[in-house]
């Protein structure tokens, strides 16, 4: 009993640190700058490895990738038969 209780407590102090700390950061990132040139240049993602079946998406879904997934899907599901 007392070690749930010390764990209770120690969760709620832990819980309570990085709601604090998280409010902190937010705020910070939320400061104006003190020019118009504070301007984030973020550069375009390297896709050049994201060939394959599971990436390849024309409609938005990868659709190859479900096809091989969902027809995968029974033989992880029912057990092995067989010797």
């Amino acid at each position: 009993m007392n070690k749930t209780i010390a764990r209770v407590i120690a969760g709620a102090a832990l819980a309570g640190a990085a709601a604090v700390t998280g409010l902190g950061a937010g705020v910070a990132a939320a400061a104006p700058g003190d020019g118009a040139d504070d301007v984030a240049v973020v550069d375009e993602p390297d896709t050049s490895d994201l060939h394959n079946v599971y990436t390849f998406a024309p409609l938005g879904v990868p659709v190859l990738g479900v096809v091989q997934s969902v027809a995968d899907v029974p033989g992880k599901l029912l057990p092995s038969v067989g010797g």
